[in-house]
């Protein structure tokens, strides 16, 4: 049997016990942030960090982990697995997957495999979640590859801001520029393109509203077949319970877990944000 190792990226925001029961290497994104630097899930909780972000005058910046990062672990990692396999956060808005390749060109000692999931928060970890299902049922890298490519294709992947400066700060707006102006009147949908890169669906008028797009767009999406589905929140916990019930009546769901949106990407989307990856659970 193969032994493959798992690493991804903090942006996941994957529960401690499942990264502990599946053995999966985390690399954390940076957070910078009144001349000091914090790694991601690491030194600061997402309730500690956005009660912190609400109150403070300083939006802070976020950068990838560094190509000596992900070849640290690599290294690692190379004596003991014959292969590792690396979901990361899209490629549309981090350079996390930049790094990991160029880390690659760097080791020569175990075959690894760099997934751009064209994703983040939730999708992210639903890619995560089914290959650390593939893993433990014994499957080759290249069918854990070609698995998790697979997923990044179907996966849709909605949420709902409260503002967009944090966006438009961040550098991260893409196509939902458009709304910027308007952003304290309308709670605008916005959704990762297929190149992964963030833009804008449609504009509502209130939360209420946009949480029942999110509900409407899930159910096309799934056209009643069965999903996995990953619904995420920054410090909206309540919020995002009651949309997992909903979802739960209206969706045939193979899996629906419940994901805090971690503080890398809470940067760029700000508190009380809500949405949902969904990804058909055909082929995992």
């Amino acid at each position: 049997m193969n032994k493959i190792a798992i690493v991804t990226d903090s942006s996941a925001y994957i529960p401690k016990d499942f990264v502990e029961l599946h053995n999966i290497r985390v690399i954390p994104l940076k957070i910078h942030w009144d001349e000091n630097t914090y790694m991601d899930g690491v030194d600061m909780s997402p309730v500690e960090f956005y009660e912190r972000l609400e109150k403070s005058s300083n939006i802070p910046s976020t950068s990838q982990p560094s190509a000596g990062d992900f070849l640290q672990v690599f290294k690692e990692l190379a004596p003991h697995y014959d292969g590792i396999v690396v979901p990361l956060i899209s490629s549309g808005i981090s350079g996390t997957v930049a790094s990991a390749q160029a880390a690659v060109s760097m080791i020569s000692e175990i075959p690894i495999e760099i997934i751009d999931t064209h994703s983040a928060s939730a999708g992210l970890g639903l890619v995560v979640t089914a290959v650390a299902q593939a893993v433990s049922d014994g499957m080759s890298l290249k069918e854990i590859k070609h698995l998790a490519e697979g997923i990044a294709k179907r996966l849709n992947l909605f949420f709902v801001v409260d503002t967009l400066k944090y966006l438009h700060k961040g550098g991260r707006i893409g196509g939902a520029s458009r709304y910027f102006g308007t952003a304290l009147s309308i709670k605008p949908i916005l959704y990762f393109d297929d190149q992964g890169k963030i833009d804008a669906l449609e504009k509502v008028r209130t939360k209420r509203k946009a949480t029942e797009r999110l509900i409407k767009l899930s159910v096309e999406k799934a056209d009643g077949k069965p999903v996995n589905v990953g619904v995420m929140h920054a410090n909206a916990l309540e919020e995002v319970k009651n949309l997992r019930v909903q979802l739960l009546q209206q969706l045939d769901c193979t899996q629906i877990e419940i994901y805090d949106i971690s503080p890398a990407i809470g940067v760029h989307v700000g508190p009380g944000t809500v949405g949902l990856a969904i990804c058909s659970a055909e082929g995992n």
